[in-house]
């Protein structure tokens, strides 16, 4: 698949010819990342702190929180690779630091080892100094300890004139589990599509910045499928993950919908269908996703209005349950404004509504104190029978905590609306979070005298 690439001096996204000379100006990087991470992971390089001379921290930052990254450029030690995993990164590039002392400290999954070539050689420092070493030297040394490896071709990168497909095959065998990337000359769908059947991936970015590769055909070229007119089976997801219903998709659509933020899908009786149109149920595009097979493709996208289906539910498999249910009918209340009901109520007075939210997250304490043998009672059996009990997974789920928990969701989720925001951005920053390595400590809760706290 595709990686594209984002190369940044100054703030601005720029392009080099074999990293020295600038030949190409992209400006602002952020509607940049915004396109191509509609595709997947995007790479960003700061180059500035590649050369020593400053750093694009603050820009990439918002970039993580925009898009997937994989950051390179300037992490030269073990400190500076955790900071960008904290950052948000999903995964980091290294070069020079990629060395089994440092690797051995970071998960191996989000790391990416980086090999720059000249004519098969090792070159560092700016790609200014050999190192007598080949890039399978390089692998060999290193495999095992990064999920990924990043070849770049430098007599190629930047120049659009191919790479040397003879190597290919043995680095993919060189790279074992992880995951190889090539990088350097790549222009075309073909060689996309070839990388793609070898084993590797592509990253790009001189030919997509000059026009040369079209992003959405460089993405679906490795997708294959039984049908002669090269559409595919779509699972159209909400941003919370759930299924809202099946489509079809064509190159015209995808490259629609990727150029324009919006659900686009092919319509078998009118062809281009941009989604929500006539309806205002429209669609705003947060990624496409091939599957493992690569025979189908997953949209997520922010759904407005009733909901996906033609017949108004939110679903084509019927409405919205559970949390998504809560959440459209208290935004429904907001817009209605029900006189006397308790929403409209909540969402309209700050003071009774973080009343409340203090009241239930209080009484949820209780109710896990009671079951957990920390106070209280159990309704059914003793305390210690029940903790036991949830410690092995068996019996009932303890209905009085359940409960509880149901009512603070309630208000927690009006505090949402009432903030303008949502349940899924509740969830893409408990995901943002996870990809923290760095740990905090465990601290007693505020207000806790030495009794309730740790001695």
């Amino acid at each position: 698949m595709i990686v594209p690439s984002i190369d940044l001096m100054d703030g601005q996204a720029v392009q080099l010819v074999q990293g020295r000379r600038k030949v190409l100006e992209a400006g602002d990087p952020r509607p940049l990342a915004e396109r191509f991470g509609r595709v997947g992971e995007v790479a960003v390089v700061d180059l500035d702190a590649a050369l020593g001379r400053g750093s694009n921290t603050a820009v990439i930052e918002e970039l993580c929180r925009m898009v997937p990254c994989r950051v390179g450029g300037g992490i030269r030690d073990r400190d500076a690779a955790l900071a960008w995993l904290d950052r948000g990164a999903a995964k980091i590039v290294l070069g020079t630091a990629a060395v089994p002392e440092v690797l051995e400290a970071l998960p191996s999954e989000r790391v990416v080892a980086a090999l720059d070539a000249w004519k098969g050689e090792v070159v560092v420092k700016g790609w200014t100094e050999r190192t007598g070493r080949t890039v399978f030297d390089g692998m060999r040394d290193l495999r095992g300890l990064a999920g990924g490896f990043l070849v770049t071709f430098v007599e190629g990168e930047g120049k659009e004139g191919g790479f040397p497909r003879d190597q290919i095959a043995g680095l993919v065998d060189a790279a074992g589990s992880s995951r190889l990337t090539v990088a350097g000359g790549i222009t075309t769908p073909e060689e996309i599509a070839w990388l793609d059947r070898t084993g590797a991936d592509a990253q790009v970015g001189m030919a997509l910045y000059r026009g040369h590769l079209d992003l959405a055909e460089a993405f679906t070229v490795p997708l294959h499928g039984e049908r002669p007119d090269r559409l595919w089976p779509t699972i159209v997801a909400d941003d919370r993950g759930g299924a809202l219903g099946l489509v079809w998709s064509s190159l015209e659509s995808v490259r629609t919908a990727i150029d324009e933020g919006m659900g686009v899908y092919h319509s078998r009786s009118r062809g281009l269908w941009r989604k929500g149109l006539t309806s205002g149920a429209t669609q705003e595009l947060v990624r496409i996703e091939p599957d493992c097979d690569r025979d189908a493709l997953r949209f997520t996208v922010k759904q407005s209005g009733g909901g996906f289906c033609h017949r108004g539910d939110w679903t084509c498999f019927g409405p919205a349950g559970g949390l998504r249910k809560l959440e459209r009918t208290v935004k429904s209340r907001r817009a209605d404004a029900v006189p006397g009901s308790l929403t409209s109520r909540l969402l309209s007075d700050d003071a009774f509504l973080s009343g409340k939210l203090v009241e239930e997250a209080g009484e949820l304490g209780e109710a896990v104190a009671g079951v957990t043998g920390g106070g209280g009672s159990s309704r059914e059996k003793g305390a210690g029978d029940r903790a036991q009990e949830v410690v092995e997974g068996a019996g009932d789920p303890p209905q009085d905590v359940v409960d509880e928990a149901a009512d603070l969701l309630y208000f927690v989720t009006v505090a949402l609306e009432r903030a303008g925001a949502s349940l899924g951005d509740v969830e893409r920053e408990l995901d943002r979070r996870a990809l923290k390595v760095s740990r905090r400590r465990a601290s007693a809760p505020k207000g806790a005298g030495r009794e309730g706290g740790a001695r």
